[in-house]
């Protein structure tokens, strides 16, 4: 590449367990993405300080050291990828990395490294470990000779690891020639008073930058107070304790409620935090809209002026949420996403909807969905293969509302219910804008802008499992949704029998029905009002609804590369996990697909493009067939 590199399979290493993903590295920096989605990192060309590599076991660690004093580690490098990335950073970002060199020898007597907010510990001036000063909550000084250093409890780590390093003790004889002392202050002073100075233990450890007391937190549920420090929040509460690294938030959501008094702030983890054996990927915040606080910051004016500046302020006065969430991110420094263009027919941020039983908002943002409060869902734009858009199949008024389905790329969906059909065209718009595959559109009607859906049908199947099983024929029909389409207004209600039934049982083109007989009503009965949307004829019995067959003639839609990919794949998959449920042979599949490099994806892409290619001729022909060539002498046309 002349512009960068790209390589996956790259992990990033740290407190929180190793996360596998995807590296970039160009002329403005590097990016580094979690693989299916989930945290990033983004590292400013301007900021890197310092590059090492590493030579670990099978394989090379690129450490990153920036400006803040971060320090990333990188892990999955090929001997040659260093040759060439070494060359790259040398006259892209002028910057020569240093070749760090690994202790095997299982000493532990050896020298101090103090580096930024890194420790290093060397054996014969080779790394035996290394531990980042941010994550010491304290440092204790025993005997004469001996530190401890205790680090932050994460609830975090958890949800990846087992075990986590909590604390660690480093003996400091009186002949240390590193960190000279005297009578009144042995080396091991001398040490401890280094880290603390370098860790910002104190200030970082019990005391607060800032708390906000008795905030309602909808996901985990309870009311918290919570505590912002300099390197982790806390939330405190009554039955439970969480402590939460700032490495581990992913991005900060601000959400206002339309028309209510809240406003949601989310913090999105990532690894999240467990309580029993309940991951929580999201920490669901709910502020009082109009709430105005005026506080100020327990921060020293050297630490603010220096670490902080421009980030931070002594004092603030605002709405809680705008505050909690400036601070939040100055502390963090994790970008904070607001609803984009979007609005309602409410004009607010969110459409009304549920999610596995569970009402709720969807917030369509400008690079994703967010359904609040619970479950806490998040779907990436990039993460989705397409979205459908059906009639909601449930009570006699569905006619009021439509469901939305959200197809990933992993096969994994979620469906969204009761949403108000009035939503439908600023969703439809904003959808099909963001260039999101829209699976119903009618081809023939794609310039109108109106998706016409699978028709209702009380003894219809599962709609999900037909369209599964003829998604190769398709639904061509040229029919408009006369109980969709909201623009159309008649002077009456669209769900009302008494209109629109003369064009359905007179106008419709088909083969003419015979009216059925109507059964004389015994006296004394009370007819029961007709509540269902299918079709009366004019002697007031009922008639089913035809369903539109599926012409067996239509071409094969054409498949997707993943979908080729599946079909190679899938019984693989099945004999090396033998006796796997059909959902995971589905993510097994999406993790696999997602490994692949630009290369190993190559020849289904090319089977997807011919497949494509191959269907826009077919259906064109079948849309305009060409008139049968008829000679004159022979009507069948033979020779």
């Amino acid at each position: 590449m002349t512009d960068g590199h790209q390589f996956n399979n790259i992990s990033l290493g740290g407190r929180g367990g190793t996360n596998t993903g995807q590296l970039k590295v160009q002329s403005g920096g590097i990016l580094w993405k979690k693989q299916g989605g989930g945290k990033a990192v983004e590292v400013d060309k301007d900021d890197i300080v310092g590059l090492t590599w590493m030579k670990v076991p099978r394989s090379n660690q690129l450490g990153v050291r920036i400006k803040d004093g971060l320090y990333y580690k990188f892990t999955g490098f090929r001997d040659q990828d260093v040759a060439s990335l070494t060359t790259y950073f040398q006259s892209s970002c002028g910057i020569s990395p240093e070749e760090k060199q690994l202790s095997i020898s299982g000493k532990n007597w050896g020298e101090v490294d103090l580096n930024a907010n890194m420790l290093a510990f060397l054996v014969g001036n080779k790394q035996a470990f290394e531990i980042s000063l941010a994550d010491v909550s304290q440092t204790q000084l025993q005997g004469k000779n001996d530190v401890m250093l205790e680090f932050h409890v994460d609830d975090t780590t958890g949800a990846n690891e087992k075990d986590s390093l909590m604390e660690i003790s480093f003996h400091i004889p009186n002949s240390n020639t590193q960190f000279v002392g005297d009578e009144n202050r042995p080396p091991a002073q001398v040490f401890r008073d280094k880290i603390m100075s370098m860790a910002d233990v104190g200030a970082g450890g019990e005391e607060a930058v800032v708390t906000f007391d008795g905030i309602a937190i909808l996901t985990p549920r309870g009311r918290y107070n919570v505590e912002l420090h300099l390197s982790f929040l806390r939330l405190q509460g009554q039955a439970n304790d969480f402590k939460i690294q700032y490495s581990s938030v992913v991005r900060i959501f601000l959400l206002p409620k339309h028309n209510q008094p809240h406003t949601l702030v989310v913090i999105t983890l990532d690894p999240p935090i467990r309580k029993g054996q309940t991951l929580y990927p999201h920490i669901v915040l709910q502020f009082e809209t109009d709430n105005v606080v005026d506080l100020s910051l327990a921060l020293s004016e050297d630490l603010l002026n220096t670490k902080y500046k421009e980030r931070l302020l002594m004092g603030y006065k605002g709405l809680i949420h705008d505050i909690f969430t400036q601070i939040l991110r100055g502390l963090s420094g994790s970008k904070v996403t607001k609803p984009g263009k979007f609005r309602s027919s409410q004009d607010g941020y969110a459409v009304k909807s549920s999610l596995k039983a569970e009402d709720g908002l969807l917030y369509p943002l400008e690079k994703s969905f967010f359904f609040l409060p619970k479950p806490p869902t998040l779907i990436l734009h990039e993460e989705i293969d397409y979205v459908e858009f059906e009639r909601h199949a449930a009570g006699t008024a569905n006619m009021h509302y439509f469901d939305l389905l959200i197809r990933l790329k992993t096969e994994q969906e979620h469906l969204f219910r009761n949403i108000q059909r009035n939503e439908y065209h600023n969703l439809f718009d904003f959808i099909s804008g963001k260039g999101l595959k829209i699976m119903n559109l009618n081809e023939a009607r794609a310039t109108e802008g109106v998706p016409v859906l699978p028709d209702d049908d009380d003894d219809a199947v599962d709609p999900h499992l037909e369209r599964i099983k003829n998604e190769a024929g398709g639904d061509d029909s040229d029919e408009e949704d006369e109980d969709f389409v909201i623009d159309k207004d008649d002077g009456g209600s669209p769900t009302d029998d008494s209109g629109g039934d003369e064009s359905d049982a007179s106008g419709s083109g088909g083969e003419e029905e015979k009216p059925a007989k109507k059964k004389p009503k015994k006296e004394g009965t009370v007819s029961k009002p007709s509540t269902s949307r299918k079709k009366a004829d004019d002697d007031g019995s009922k008639k089913k609804k035809q369903k539109k067959k599926k012409d067996p003639n239509a071409p094969k839609r054409a498949i997707s590369a993943f979908m080729y990919f599946s079909q190679s794949e899938r019984e693989n998959v099945k004999k090396s996990n033998p006796g796997i449920a059909f959902t995971e042979v589905g993510r097994v599949l999406g993790e696999r697909w997602n490994k692949l490099s630009a290369e190993e994806k190559e020849p289904f892409e090319a089977m997807a493009k011919a497949d494509k290619k191959r269907y826009s001729e077919q259906i064109s022909d079948y849309k305009n067939p060409q008139p049968t060539v008829v000679d004159s002498g022979n009507e069948s046309g033979s020779n």
